[in-house]
């Protein structure tokens, strides 16, 4: 006589042993590794973060706990005979270069329209469902927040691959954008906390050489996501031609960047006689930029962090005769031309800002950014 509690115990053992095939090891999802929750109608192995994801599509997704539910024979069955791999083949058959594959750092949206993209929408299975993000040109309207008073109104965007830009315009039915942002410049990066909204996008350009943010969001989750991946090909099908020769995994990393870190520091100006003020900084590759506000649209001053091969580096602390600063934990960053003095409220803080710093310097100039260098060089 086979015991209920054998037979329970089997089939742990065996889900068990399916978390070690290779496939299983890391979310089908986030790539998290060590995924301990299953989707037993999809098949797939899936953190605890995703499993919550799964819950909300009921329709397509039903989840278990590998270690603490109980299992059917037949259910361990569906899932020894699908796993992480096969389900991949499937789902993610015809996912474009361009497209955002999130990972378990990315935020909660990227991730719950990922999961949606692939098992409910099957955009991967039919190409027809990629026309929103793919097509080379995307208009609609999206909530922006305004650059003096700040409350978001709703404006009109035109993002079009054939005149090279993203657009966006004050009135709805205005002849003339209000700013013009060519896709050779553009960055957009996921930011809920800082814009208070859980779809809210930072999307970056320049001007005159200047970065420019604006804030927008979008109540719909799928609509951002596909403004988002649109923005993404457009620099795709530009670097394509700008880069001829690339490949795609050389162009991909290009498309969008998240910043290396953001935070507040204390600094003080060139003659370091006055004294210190509180700003918020952002780090976006080798610019580092500061604000009065982390929502205020463009840089108070942008400091540009070269090699180590250049004369750039990075020391742990403030000169000595430093004045009028209240944060204890000092950086000076060492430029060919001169210093620039930070301080920060912890030394964790310190320590997070100087890795990244360092990581920044000890990378070595490409020949576009001596062209960045000789700009920053000779503004007044």
């Amino acid at each position: 006589m086979f015991s209920m509690d054998s037979e329970e115990n089997e089939n742990r053992r065996l889900l068990r042993e399916l978390l070690k095939t290779p496939g299983n090891a890391c979310c089908a999802d986030c790539s998290a590794p060590g995924p301990e929750w299953a989707s037993f109608t999809l098949g797939v192995f899936i953190c605890q973060s995703c499993s919550g994801i799964h819950r909300n599509i009921p329709q397509i997704s039903r989840v278990k706990s590998v270690i603490l539910d109980p299992w059917e024979k037949s259910e361990v069955e569906l899932m020894a005979s699908i796993g992480n791999s096969t389900a991949k083949v499937k789902y993610q058959q015809m996912v474009p270069a361009f497209y955002y594959i999130p990972t378990h750092t990315d935020c909660q949206l990227l991730r719950e329209q990922w999961i949606r993209a692939k098992y409910e929408r099957n955009e991967f299975i039919n190409v027809e469902r990629q026309e929103p993000y793919s097509a080379g040109y995307r208009e609609g309207f999206l909530w922006k927040r305004g650059r003096d008073n700040g409350q978001f109104m709703s404006r009109k965007f035109i993002l079009s691959e054939r005149e090279g830009a993203m657009k966006y315009f004050n009135k709805h039915d205005a002849r003339e954008p209000k700013a013009l942002m060519k896709i050779q410049t553009i960055n957009a990066t996921f930011q809920p906390a800082k814009i208070g909204h859980p779809y809210g996008l930072q999307i970056t350009y320049l001007k005159d050489n200047s970065t420019r943010n604006i804030f927008v969001y979008h109540e719909e989750g799928k609509e951002i996501i596909d403004w988002f991946n649109a923005i993404r090909a457009a620099r795709f099908h530009y670097l394509q031609v700008a880069f001829p020769g690339a490949s795609d995994t050389e162009l991909v990393p290009k498309l969008t960047r998240n910043y290396f870190k953001e935070g507040y520091m204390e600094k003080t100006g060139p003659k370091q006689t006055e004294g210190f003020k509180k700003r918020w900084f952002t780090l976006d590759d080798r610019r580092l930029m500061y604000f009065k506000d982390p929502l205020d649209a463009y840089a108070r001053g942008e400091v540009f962090i070269g090699s180590k091969e250049n004369g750039y580096t990075v020391v742990p602390c403030l000169p000595q005769s430093t004045q009028g600063y209240h944060w204890q934990s000092g950086i000076t960053i060492v430029t060919p031309d001169r210093k620039f003095l930070f301080a920060c409220e912890t030394e964790e803080v310190q320590k997070e800002w100087i890795a990244v710093f360092q990581s920044v310097i000890n990378r070595p100039m490409l020949p576009q950014e001596y062209a960045v260098e000789a700009h920053f060089k000779h503004k007044p």
